[in-house]
């Protein structure tokens, strides 16, 4: 069934902030909800100012025995994984590469007066294992060993070292799947998902994404393995027969029957519409025109919770609760406009950073932020076990990544600064000047 909207637009109201951001120091910041988390401090991070227009992307809590809980994000300006101790919230570690091993950083292409995200990196990151994680990049996935906060290798097999542009977001297989990871490569002329073997670091299959219409995908989002169901998700961007994306979901079962190889074309590729037992949910959204779906998590019993960042003007900014079984939408609630979701089983919500929100709760001018078109970021908190809106609380520009830490309840979200990019119409307000990291307590 369809569930009616829950709306906060224009619950966000700002409140002036005395400390300066960046500073560590904690101050009150504009939230709605009793409950809402609560504001900690921000952490700086090097070569981020008041004048920087910060590039970072997605981010992980690493919680492993006996090595310390760290928080780790994806930092394209300063080419590197920037690595946050929990327990002293202080930045221990900027872990970079070296020749080979360097990510490509915020790239402006030749020519180009902006960097162009798609060549830049590093972009996703996934913790693989004890004292490993992968770091999606421009043309490869690096390897980085979290002991010695080196990068050791490079992955490349595949399609991955001829296209050019990133491997961006990316997820880890466990139970039937363990060993197992996959990352996509969205803005490739056809977008393709590489499957890597954990245990050696190779590429064993590589699935592409042109629709039943033999259209390339509009490119891909944020994925996820569920264990209890052997299924891959990923949320497709458009293709068309669903011009606002889909919710792809492909069986463990047809990707282990792919050859393993690293050789495009042959049968090591595979594209998602011939996998046995895929699925493609249509995210119409509730209202139309449609979602635009971009983060995801796995949420209690057969719930999949969607983050919309809707492209059309005026249309409601919403995050989706699917049915992951059907594609059955159950909720839709507006607090979405942001890329990347996480759910906490400790607390049973999910967390969502929002960063093209509004004050209306409607997508500004093609649904970005400018001036003229003002976003009042939130990170939205929802409750999973009523599918409802929690509590909201202003997060920073452009702050589309978060990562929630199960054991403390830390929260942490990186932003830019106050004015680059335009358009953050609560950020001076409430204290988000110069970038770096906030970290929230969850309640």
């Amino acid at each position: 069934m369809k569930c009616s909207i829950v709306v906060i637009g224009g619950a966000v109201a700002a409140s002036v902030i005395l400390a300066g951001c960046g500073s560590g120091s904690s101050s009150s910041v504009s939230s709605t909800g009793a409950g809402a988390p609560i504001f900690v401090q921000n952490i700086p991070m090097p070569n981020v100012n008041a004048a920087t227009n910060y590039g970072f992307d997605l981010g992980v809590v690493v919680n492993r025995a006996p090595t310390p809980g760290f928080y780790a994000f994806t930092d394209r300006n300063n080419k590197a994984v920037q690595r946050i101790d929990v327990a002293t919230k202080t930045l221990t570690a900027s872990i970079q590469g070296l020749g080979a091993t360097a990510f490509a950083g915020a790239v402006i292409p030749a020519g180009k007066t902006a960097v162009d995200n798609s060549v830049s990196g590093p972009d996703g990151l996934n913790d693989i294992a004890a004292g490993t994680l992968y770091a999606g990049d421009v043309s490869s996935v690096k390897v980085i060993n979290t002991v010695t906060n080196t990068v050791t290798s490079v992955i490349n097999g595949g399609m991955l070292a001829g296209s050019g542009v990133r491997a961006d977001e990316g997820c880890v297989g466990s139970g039937p799947a363990a060993g197992t990871y996959m990352i996509s490569t969205p803005e490739a002329a056809v977008p393709f998902a590489t499957i890597i073997n954990t245990a050696t670091n190779t590429v064993i299959a590589t699935i592409t994404f042109n629709d039943l219409a033999g259209a390339p995908s509009a490119g891909l989002e944020q994925c996820r393995y569920d264990a209890a169901n052997d299924l891959w998700f990923v949320n497709n961007d458009g293709t068309t027969a669903n011009p606002h994306g889909e919710l792809d979901s492909m069986t463990g079962a047809s990707i282990r029957a792919i050859p393993a190889g690293a050789v495009c074309p042959g049968p090591s590729c595979v594209n998602y519409t011939a996998l046995a037992g895929v699925k493609m949910f249509p995210m119409t959204a509730t209202p139309a025109p449609g979602c635009d779906p971009t983060g995801l998590a796995l949420g209690p019993g057969t719930d999949i919770a969607i983050m919309c960042r809707e492209g059309t003007t005026n249309a409601p900014l919403l995050i989706q609760i699917l049915n992951r079984l059907t594609g059955a939408i159950v909720a839709s609630i507006n607090a979405g406009g942001g890329d990347q979701l996480e759910y906490d089983p400790t607390s049973n919500r999910y967390y969502g950073a929002s960063n093209r929100f509004t004050n209306s709760g409607l997508a500004g001018t093609g649904g970005a932020c400018s001036g003229a078109s003002p976003c009042t970021p939130v990170l939205a908190e929802i409750d999973a076990a009523t599918r409802s809106l929690r509590s909201t609380i202003a997060i920073g520009n452009n702050a589309h990544s978060v990562a929630v830490d199960p054991v403390t309840g830390l929260i942490f979200v990186p932003f830019s600064s106050a004015g680059s990019p335009g358009g953050c119409a609560t950020c001076v307000a409430n204290g988000y000047i110069n970038g770096g990291v906030s970290v929230f307590q969850r309640q």
